[in-house]
């Protein structure tokens, strides 16, 4: 997987391409994170439009950065997922926990 960040306004965005699977893919996105959360970044969305696959580690990495971005004091969404990875975050309601919106305009509003 691949991970490009950029910033709009006051969020980052971690633009997500490939597999998000255990593995050298979570490790990644794991360590890209923490980098930005170390750097002040307090507001982080994710965009899934790239995302071709989400296991289970893919989940609890998302899961954690939410978790860390609250500890913070900012905020985690998602945006942009094909409908399989969006019916994937549904069955484990982090559609409902996180806010899944269509697009990054949307995502960016609700912060």
């Amino acid at each position: 997987m691949t991970i490009n960040i950029r910033t709009v306004d006051r969020v980052t965005i971690l633009d997500l391409h490939g597999a998000f699977k255990a593995g050298e893919a979570d490790l990644a996105f794991r360590n890209s994170v923490d980098d930005v959360l170390s750097a002040g970044v307090t507001n982080l969305a994710l965009n899934l439009a790239g995302v071709s696959f989400l296991d289970s580690s893919g989940i609890r990495s998302v899961v954690r950065a939410s978790l860390s971005a609250k500890e913070k004091g900012g905020e985690l969404r998602l945006f942009g997922a094909s409908k399989q990875v969006a019916q994937v975050l549904r069955m484990v309601r982090l559609d409902k926990l996180l806010g899944l919106a269509e697009d990054e305009t949307t995502a960016l509003s609700s912060f």
